[in-house]
């Protein structure tokens, strides 16, 4: 994961929350929509950037580890 995949994901964030902002404020519901899809859309992209970057990490053996 690159530093700018985050900054790509967060600035189509913010995108659609100004999409989202300009439908409410004008009525405009296509636009409205459109924002909230794009907020979604990037959320779930930063969602997985950071299991991506979470999933090569070590968890500790606690030395539990197959007993009862």
């Amino acid at each position: 994961m690159s530093f700018f995949d985050k900054v790509k994901a967060k600035a189509e964030e913010l995108l659609g929350r100004a999409e989202q902002v300009y439908g409410e404020s004008h009525g405009d519901a296509a636009a409205e929509v459109a924002g909230e899809a794009h907020v979604m859309e990037a959320e779930a992209e930063e969602d997985a950037l950071e299991a991506e970057e979470h999933a090569g990490e070590h968890r500790p053996d606690d030395g539990l580890t197959g007993t009862r």
